[in-house]
């Protein structure tokens, strides 16, 4: 994780069923509700991505949810590691990779 004056940013891979269950769409509420910035994207082997960056309660509080996400998910893993900050404000939905 990189911190910078108590904030800290992270990628966040999660596996399983999270395509076609609104993940994305949860994952975008969620990170707003929780004040952080950074984006999410499905990525082409089925998989979502995304980086949170913010205080490290509410970036552990995101990563801890992304193992459940939208009812109809079925998470299987969710791996973090430490990531450049973002430099775009707020926490947006990006297009798949």
């Amino acid at each position: 994780m990189t911190a910078d004056r108590d904030i800290t940013t992270v990628r966040v891979r999660i596996k399983g069923r999270v395509q076609g269950v609104w993940y994305r769409g949860w994952t975008v509420e969620t990170a707003r509700a929780l004040g952080l910035d950074g984006w999410v994207r499905n990525r082409s082997d089925g998989s979502v991505e995304a980086v949170f960056q913010g205080p490290p309660a509410a970036v552990d509080r995101m990563i801890e949810a992304c193992h459940d996400g939208p009812t109809a998910a079925r998470v299987s893993a969710v791996t973090a590691e430490g990531t450049p900050p973002v430099a775009d404000p707020g926490f947006h939905q990006k297009g798949t990779l």
